[in-house]
């Protein structure tokens, strides 16, 4: 004999104590948080040495279509599995789905709706009775639970189907909290997503144009170091916008209502660069008729901001090295020692470790200056960004010249795509400069743009030279336009132009424009 928690004595041989220690190992199961999969196919194995369950299947909804499959599935062959597939009101499984109502088969042999796809019958099984129960959340039906006996009268299948409710009952509660989970995981990552989107659109720069990932790192590393006083060194070729991100560093740092002082090192000879830099005292030099404050001074409390600091001369660098060490100087001509605030921002186009190898750029001087570096991209790497900053210099250059300038044409924008921007963002404004000022009928046309552009490859134009050529580009220019715009049909393009087919078709042919390019792929 047992004993329960009441006390009382029970049968060993009780069904009921069965069924009870197979619900408890059933919900040992599930209470394990491994997988699903994993938890299903164990239930299953339970379900077999406590219930005598000779094969047994869980079926899942899928979530796109009408479509039931197999989950798991104990003692059936991996490829029934994979194979068998039920519709709604399909056999057995497809009725208990329909219906959410439990079936039991007492003999297999004899129900019509039994479509033994799992070919679960053979000459060694006379029979088995089959029990199949919904997997319910909410009274909707999302899957079933069906287990296959061996044929024996003597057994309450009545029985079996409750207990096998019960797991299925259970089972419901696991993929609910599942699915809670998943949603919740979900909804957390895409407050993730967006929050992370707001922080990049709240760190990017006023001042600076561009949401190319790229772009995006600089943001982020501006946003880092802005608030401290560490040298950084702000790398990239000419026309980045490095001044632009040292702006970005100034204005967005607690020195924002400091002055902001720019030098640029390429423009001065050694003598007068360090006068610029440090000052001078009356009578220094010649020409030196009054004394002078030199940058760091004015930069006392803000930025300085040294462009093309690889232009230095070995002189200039020992006396900023001492600048950055001990943030102390002297005028020339004077042995009066001077402190300086002015937090150093530094920027070069050269490459500094070559020079450091050749010796014309001091080694301790470079370490104290690349404590923080944050590398331009240039344009040819951020095409992403090509159009943005067009489309802001269009605006721009439209209200300087008090022009109305709407759009930029599809081969101008092709052109631009495909140009490799050796003078980067800074020759992206002149061209568009260009373009706005030659604009008549308030759009950026191909032929607008320099020829360096227009010999591009990947353009939808020729090279300009005769009368008929510049005709011929013009007319290619608008017809690529339209063709763009109707998805690359001749008859829409007609339309849209105000002329026949016939004219559409004998112009795309003389200018060997390839219309079907331009069909959008649905």
């Amino acid at each position: 004999m047992e004993i329960n928690d009441n006390n009382k004595e029970l049968p060993k041989d009780s069904g009921h104590v069965r069924e009870l220690e197979t619900l408890f190992r059933i919900s040992q199961i599930l209470m394990s948080g491994t997988g699903q999969e994993q938890i299903l196919s164990e239930v299953l194995d339970t379900l077999d040495i406590d219930f005598g369950m000779k094969r047994g299947t869980v079926s899942l909804l899928s979530p796109a279509s009408d479509e039931i499959t197999i989950e798991v599935a104990h003692n059936i062959p991996e490829e029934n599995k994979r194979q068998v597939r039920y519709r709604m009101g399909e056999g057995i499984t497809g009725k208990v789905m329909q219906t959410g109502k439990a079936m039991v088969i007492p003999k297999v042999s004899e129900e019509p709706l039994f479509l033994n796809r799992m070919e679960r019958t053979s000459s060694a099984d006379n029979d088995i009775s089959f029990i199949c129960v919904p997997i319910l959340i909410d009274n909707k039906t999302i899957g079933t639970i069906s287990i296959d006996k061996a044929l024996d009268d003597s057994i309450s299948l009545d029985r079996d189907m409750r207990v096998l409710s019960i797991v299925a009952s259970m089972i419901a509660n696991d993929v609910r909290t599942r699915r809670e989970i998943a949603l919740q995981n979900k909804t957390l990552e895409d407050e993730n997503i967006r929050l992370r989107s707001e922080l990049e659109d709240k760190f990017r720069p006023e001042n600076i144009i561009g949401n190319s990932n790229a772009m995006r790192d600089i943001y982020q590393q501006i946003h880092q170091v802005a608030s401290s006083d560490t040298t950084v060194l702000i790398r990239g070729e000419s026309g980045t916008g490095k001044e632009l991100v040292a702006h970005a560093l100034h204005y967005s740092s607690p020195r924002a209502d400091g002055p902001f002082i720019k030098v640029n090192c390429a423009a001065l000879n050694e003598n007068l660069l360090e006068s610029e830099l440090f000052g001078h005292e009356k009578g220094a030099f010649t020409g030196a008729i009054q004394s002078r404050i030199g940058r760091l001074e004015e930069a006392n409390g803000g930025t300085l901001f040294l462009d093309e600091i690889g232009e230095f001369s070995s002189v200039t660098q020992v006396k900023l090295l001492r600048v950055l060490q001990e943030r102390q100087f002297e005028r020339v001509g004077s042995n009066k020692t001077i402190k300086t605030n002015a937090r150093l921002l530094v920027a070069t186009n050269r490459d500094l470790e070559k020079s450091v190898e050749q010796e014309s750029f001091r080694q301790d001087l470079y370490y104290r200056i690349n404590v923080f570096p944050i590398f331009l991209p240039p344009l040819r790497d951020r095409k992403d960004d090509i159009l943005l900053l067009a489309d802001f210099f269009v605006e721009e250059y439209s209200k300087k010249m008090g022009k109305d300038v709407r759009r930029i044409s599809t081969p101008a924008i092709n052109m631009m795509v495909a140009y490799h921007w050796p003078g980067n963002v800074r020759e992206l404004e002149n061209c568009i400069e260009r373009a706005v000022l030659l604009s008549t009928d308030g759009v950026i046309h191909g032929h607008h743009l320099p020829p360096t552009l227009q010999t591009s490859d990947a353009s939808d134009t020729i090279g300009t030279g005769s009368l008929k050529e510049r005709l011929d580009l013009y007319e290619r220019d608008i017809i690529v336009d339209a063709l763009k715009r109707c998805n690359g049909n001749l008859a829409g393009t007609a339309r849209d132009l105000k002329t026949t087919p016939r004219i559409i078709r004998y112009k795309v042919k003389d200018l060997g424009i390839d219309h079907t390019r331009y069909r959008r792929k649905k």
